[in-house]
């Protein structure tokens, strides 16, 4: 297994209005994450906040790319980011202890924070699809060049996984600065991570090594 220290490439917020960062996605243009009682979306080029969504936002964020998908509690809500609207719902997997959630083949893979496990679900009925364990919380889920990555962070720690999708065997890890937690993980489907700072306002750009598995194309966003 490849091991490597994090490199934080850039910090951005706090953002206003905000104390804390759930769910981190990314929709091409806009870093969207939740914060609680709304979405917020910010320019990655100039770190500026633009839009947001009055919607219940308590943990993993993902898109499809045309609609937003926001757990709240107990269910995740599909969201049309224009105007907003609530178009759908269905339950989550974790029933209320759901944490990162991702796109990717037409489902969504949610996080289950404290039981340390990902579930690949149905977006259209919320039925659990597949079950990957891992021995750490979960915190953030994506999907990048076919590989599936995961956040953990367990007291005074956080890292960042590759892992096999068919067994959970950790391929990589990125272990974060001692303190510095993440709450929600996205890539931006290229050379960079976005990590959410949990209890502070703030998402940090980690670069994203070069993949050691690059035969595992059967997955991506």
């Amino acid at each position: 297994m490849k091991r490597s220290n994090a490199e934080i490439v850039r910090e951005y917020g706090p953002f206003p209005g905000t104390e804390k960062v759930g769910g981190v996605t990314f929709d091409g243009q806009l870093v969207w994450f939740a914060s609680g009682d709304r979405l917020n979306g910010f320019d990655p080029s100039t770190g500026s906040l633009t839009r947001t969504i009055d919607v219940p936002a308590h943990a993993g964020t993902a898109f499809d790319g045309k609609h937003l998908f926001q757990i709240a509690e107990d269910r995740i809500h599909k969201i049309d980011p224009d105007t907003g609207r609530i178009l759908a719902t269905i339950p989550a997997p974790g029933k209320g202890g759901d944490s990162g959630m991702a796109w990717a083949e037409g489902t969504l893979w949610v996080g289950h924070h404290r039981e340390r496990k990902i579930y690949q679900v149905n977006p259209d009925n919320g039925e659990v699809l597949r079950t990957i364990e891992s021995n750490r919380f979960v915190t953030g889920v994506t999907w990048v060049d076919g590989e599936l990555w995961h956040a953990t962070w367990e007291g005074d720690q956080s890292d960042l996984r590759h892992i096999d999708p068919q067994t959970g065997a950790v391929l990589e890890t990125i272990d974060m600065p001692k303190g510095v937690g993440v709450s929600g993980l996205e890539s931006n489907g290229s050379d960079q991570f976005f990590c959410g700072g949990g209890k502070i306002s703030r998402i940090r750009s980690v670069r994203r090594p070069k993949g050691v598995n690059p035969q595992n194309r059967s997955l991506s966003r």
